[in-house]
């Protein structure tokens, strides 16, 4: 996990150096309707998704409406006052938060982990080729702003083997947190035209660059504004799921009993990613001082993993106390 032992004491403070670092996404072709297969009818078109850009569509309303800014004023990266269940967990980041209240009974009261330094890097510019990606036309599905879909392995090699190398000369290197929003921009696991292969929202990676460098950790992710995956999967609840997910499972291979059959886990799964079992499901919305309400997915416990009782707040097995139990027999 990233930061201190909470079984050890319970009052290490740790801070990760964080750069935000946004990607502005160009496709040439434009989805324009959708037939019975779920598959995309395309024409040639460019579209740019620029999150440093204000957005004009209606998706975002001024002044709020320049995606990249309400990242940097989120509660992931700003503190604000939290209380789950009427338990003050303390004034800090949303993923601090979290971890003080999935480990309350074992923790004290200066035991913290944040991001920080957090560095805005300049933005790259990621020219999707025709064939990996495309802008699915707001007509198509009748939302106020166009979605974008790229090839999630096309965009791995990318950001592992030319994106990441290029950015250590920034200072990003594997004692360091690069997040990479996106606005609007989603992936795919096959041919972006097949909608039967959508969408992934976000992803936490680790990658190894050899025996002489640690494993660098990252996250490339949307700020969605379409509306087009429910009123709770927007603006900030992609970013909570995956930086949670860091946290306690930076790797992706924290191995936990196998549990499944929840939030977006259809089959049984075996490592400790605390969004995936309560994907859609919200704590209640956060507004900063910018005035915009944020959204942040609700998280699962170490206990709800591990098993009863729990050592979490109010003895809870989520963050929103949605769990009220741990998850059960192991999954088959």
């Amino acid at each position: 996990m990233v930061g201190s032992n909470p079984f050890n004491g319970g009052d290490g403070q740790t801070s990760v150096a964080t750069q935000i670092i946004p990607l502005i996404i160009v496709t040439h072709n434009v989805a324009v309707s959708v037939n019975s297969k779920n598959v995309l009818q395309t024409a040639l078109g460019q579209t740019v998704f620029d999150p440093t850009a204000a957005d004009n569509s209606g998706c975002l309303t001024a002044p709020n409406n320049v995606p990249l800014a309400l990242v940097q004023q989120s509660p992931i990266f700003q503190s604000t006052s939290f209380t789950f269940g009427g338990t003050f967990v303390g004034n800090t980041q949303y993923i601090d938060a979290f971890q003080r209240a999935n480990f309350f009974q074992q923790i004290g009261p200066d035991y913290h982990a944040t991001l920080g330094q957090v560095n805005t890097l300049s933005p790259i510019v990621v020219d999707i080729p025709a064939g990996t990606g495309l802008a699915i036309a707001p007509s198509a599905f009748g939302t106020a702003c166009p979605l974008g879909v790229v090839n999630i392995n096309k965009f791995s090699h990318l950001l592992t083997n030319q994106l990441l190398p290029a950015l250590r000369s920034k200072g990003v290197n594997p004692s360091t947190f690069p997040i990479f929003p996106m606005s609007n921009v989603v992936m795919s696991i096959g041919r972006p035209t097949d909608l039967n292969k959508c969408c992934v929202l976000g992803f936490h990676g680790a990658k190894s660059y050899g025996v002489s460098r640690p494993i660098q950790t990252f996250s490339p992710l949307d700020f969605d504004t379409t509306g087009l995956f429910g009123p709770s999967v927007t603006d900030t609840s992609i970013m909570a799921h995956e930086v949670g997910e860091w946290q306690d499972d930076p790797f992706g291979n924290n191995p936990t009993p196998a549990w499944g059959h929840t939030g977006q886990v259809r089959g049984c799964q075996g490592n400790l990613e605390v969004g995936d079992p309560l994907t859609g499901t919200n704590i209640p919305a956060v507004t900063m001082p910018n005035g915009f309400t944020y959204h942040l997915q609700e998280l699962a416990f170490f206990s709800w993993f591990y098993g009863a009782p729990s050592i979490g707040v109010n003895n809870w097995f989520s963050d929103n106390g949605t769990f009220a139990t741990d998850a059960g027999p192991v999954c088959h």
